[in-house]
């Protein structure tokens, strides 16, 4: 069956399983589960434990998987961080494309927004090794490049997922909304976006765990878009 969604918005279910009366219990279980980590238990039989104590549903399960972090995670993550300032400006930023991009989509189309341990806004869209365009695409291009503007960066490199199918579209489009707003935008299709962005020198704008635990520096980009420019975002704080 094709994918017909024109949408980056909710799931069915979400209503209810991201209704306000259900953080306390996903607190609870984030925190459980990120305890487990920090003592050196592997994800997988931690999040079975944690989420059969707490009789958690397939779809909150995953939302507390990707906001639990151990202790050391968290430590050298938010260390890490940083958003450009006059005085230590960040010139080139190197940006992991889907993952920043679909994370404002989602916000954009009423998605659920993770507001995780670490301080990183993570969305819960899955793409199965297809990205589709959809009607968040081009306004969430621009809410990041604006963003990008407004903090003086003035050269990105995106690096976008090669096996991922429509990656040349999508490359094609930000490489027109770049000209259409005079942005200085390289886009670069790469077989493993997450490795070349783990050992990058310079500034990288990420929520993937497994990049900022290897990174020297990165920018919650995704956080400052959606907190700045989207004030209709759905955030689920579990952090």
């Amino acid at each position: 069956m094709s994918d017909s969604r024109t949408h980056r918005g909710p799931h069915p279910e979400d209503q209810v399983l991201f209704h306000r009366d259900a953080w306390p219990r996903l607190r609870d279980a984030t925190g459980d589960l990120s305890w487990l980590l920090s003592r050196d238990y592997s994800m997988v039989s931690a999040l079975k434990l944690v989420g059969d104590r707490y009789q958690l549903r397939e779809r909150q399960r995953l939302a507390v998987m990707r906001c639990a972090c151990s202790d050391k995670s968290k430590e050298h993550r938010t260390s890490r961080c940083q958003f450009p300032s006059p005085v230590e400006p960040i010139r080139t930023l190197f940006l992991d494309g889907y993952n920043v991009l679909t994370s404002v989509e989602a916000a954009l189309g009423g998605g659920v927004i993770l507001h995780a341990r670490d301080g990183c806004f993570r969305d819960m869209a899955s793409m199965h090794g297809t990205y589709r365009k959809v009607v968040e695409t081009i306004p969430a291009l621009n809410l990041i490049g604006e963003s990008l503007e407004s903090a003086s960066i003035t050269s990105c490199v995106w690096y976008l997922d090669s096996p991922v199918s429509n990656s040349g579209r999508l490359k094609t489009i930000m490489h027109e909304v770049a000209v259409e707003r005079n942005w200085n935008w390289l886009v670069e299709l790469t077989q493993n976006p997450d490795a070349v962005l783990a050992t990058t020198k310079g500034w990288i704008a990420t929520a993937d765990s497994i990049i900022l635990d290897q990174c020297d520096h990165w920018m919650n980009l995704a956080r400052a878009v959606i907190s700045e420019r989207i004030p209709s975002a759905r955030v689920v704080d579990l952090s």
